[in-house]
């Protein structure tokens, strides 16, 4: 008999599959409700949604969105209440006008002197919160610090405004506007305006997100909607594969590249890469699994972390499924990270109130504490070489990145920034360290809650650069667990909001 997750989960796969539509149906509007001209346009818009993609290519003319009217091409959403909008945006081609404009708007009405904000990028570079408090008012401006943006994200809390923007890779900058009353229904969504009326610009979007934040809950008893994502790094785009009114968290990568394995309520589920249909996967005894469960390097085994009367404890079950073998009989214990032979599971431990990274035989055995330094040691992960083990520490004040020797010699700090750095995973090939980002005005530094502004950023294993990779509304679940495909091309990891109906349309 399928648990009622299961039925809500098939539930969701089948609406999602019934809003497909064929890729050369190319005049959807995605997400959106609709797109219109809006003021006086010589050169109708128009707007192109790659299914395959999950982008947007819009046309549009119109002499500008400036003064007391606007004129432009509009892909639009009618909403209510607070919400978080993010792309990626870039005009296609040199364009006519240095102030041809892109971005986000949330719009009192469709009529051209609207009161409205935008977060807008011009042609020659000008970022910019540009605003209109009352009808037919002239539009007023904060130009932002930065330039030529391709990350656009414009949020929404009450009658305040955040407009966070990035050059692709980089941390967001922000600007923001109080006390701008638009009313509760507004349209919300993507334009394109070329400056002038008697030329169209084109502009492509991908990565475009509408979410709906948690609202006061705090994600540990209530929770929200989840998207699972694949991110192409090579190409930065993102692409939601799967949505659930649940909390779905931690997905791991199979070897064979065909299948997640995540957790939600306390079960584990296999989801199919193919069909895009998860099933539950026997954990036999360990029936209360949270999100610290890791596959071994071979593929073969699966090491889960069950709650119990004192705590979570680890278990190793077949990864396939099958009956589950307790290895920590004492607890808390979060299972993290195989040895590549397969011989050692490490983990974190809280012992008497100390949290630190143990090493355990995944035969069972004598548990051996690797780290001693006070404060949250979490998250530890081999290697693919052995050679080294990655975790996260707060030692140094913030939560930051750290590697040792897998007996715990040479323990030396890999990050050193203003940020919380959790969950560092290395690539199959061994090159890259991706791991998730809290901004510390957000969190405290040994804690890594559900729904707050979060990147994934990547570095190179054996140091320099690090870039941001995605830009989203998560954090508890987002990457707790090894999440990277086989071939190092590709990483899976859950974001966050209040579905929004119909569900988000994926390709077949």
């Amino acid at each position: 008999m399928r648990s009622l997750q299961t039925c809500l989960l098939l539930f969701f796969a089948c609406a999602i599959f019934s809003s497909q539509t064929s890729s050369a149906q190319t005049t959807s509007t995605g997400i959106f409700d609709s797109d219109s001209d809006v003021g006086n346009i010589k050169l109708p818009g128009n707007v192109k949604y790659d299914y395959g993609l999950q982008q947007y290519r819009i046309t549009g003319s119109g002499a500008n969105i400036w003064f007391d009217h606007d004129a432009f091409h509009y892909v639009w959403k009618k909403m209510k209440g607070d919400f978080i909008l993010t792309t990626n945006a870039a005009f296609i081609g040199k364009g006519v006008e240095d102030h041809r404009k892109l971005g986000w708007m949330i719009r009192t009405s469709l009529d051209s002197t609207s009161k409205h904000i935008n977060a807008v990028v011009h042609g020659d570079g000008l970022t910019s919160l540009q605003y209109r408090r009352a009808v037919g008012n002239n539009t007023e401006e904060i130009k932002a610090k930065l330039t030529h943006a391709d990350v656009i994200q414009l949020e929404r809390k009450g009658n305040k405004y955040i407009m966070s923007v990035a050059r692709n890779g980089a941390l967001f900058e922000t600007e923001e506007v109080d006390d701008l009353d638009l009313g509760d229904e507004v349209y919300v969504g993507l334009f394109v305006c070329s400056h002038n009326a008697s030329v169209s610009e084109t502009a492509i979007f991908h990565n475009v997100r509408i979410v709906i934040p948690a609202a006061g809950q705090d994600g540990y008893q209530h929770y929200i909607g989840s998207d699972i994502q694949l991110l192409n790094l090579e190409t930065g785009n993102a692409k939601i594969i799967y949505q659930s009114p649940l909390s779905i968290q931690a997905p791991n990568w199979t070897k064979d590249g065909k299948t997640l394995i995540y957790n939600s309520n306390d079960l584990l589920y296999k989801f199919d890469l193919k069909t895009l249909k998860p099933e539950v996967l026997n954990t036999g005894v360990a029936i209360h699994n949270n999100n610290d469960h890791v596959l071994s390097f071979d593929g073969k085994w699966l090491a889960v972390s069950n709650g119990e009367k004192y705590g979570s404890i680890g278990y190793v079950v077949p990864a396939e499924g099958g009956e589950a073998r307790k290895i920590t009989p004492t607890g808390p214990s979060y299972m993290h990270g195989w040895s590549p032979d397969g011989k050692d599971i490490v983990f974190c431990g809280d012992r008497k109130g100390e949290f630190d990274v143990y090493k355990i035989p995944s035969a069972g055995g004598k548990e051996v504490r690797l780290t001693i330094a006070p404060g949250l040691d979490d998250g530890p992960e081999y290697t693919p070489d052995g050679k080294y083990i990655y975790f996260c520490s707060v030692r140094t004040g913030l939560m930051q990145i750290w590697r040792m020797k897998p007996d715990g010699s040479e323990q030396t700090q890999v990050t050193n920034d203003d940020y919380d750095n959790w969950f560092p995973h290395i690539s199959p090939d061994g090159k890259w360290i991706v791991f998730i980002t809290f901004h510390k005005d957000e969190v405290e530094p040994g804690d890594h809650p559900f729904y707050k502004h979060v990147y994934l950023r990547l570095m190179p294993v054996g140091g320099g650069p690090i870039k941001v990779v995605a830009y989203l509304y998560g954090g508890q679940g987002t990457i707790n667990t090894p999440s990277w495909s086989p071939d190092s091309k590709h990483i899976a990891f859950v974001s966050n909001t209040k579905l929004l109906f119909p569900v988000f349309p994926i390709a077949k």
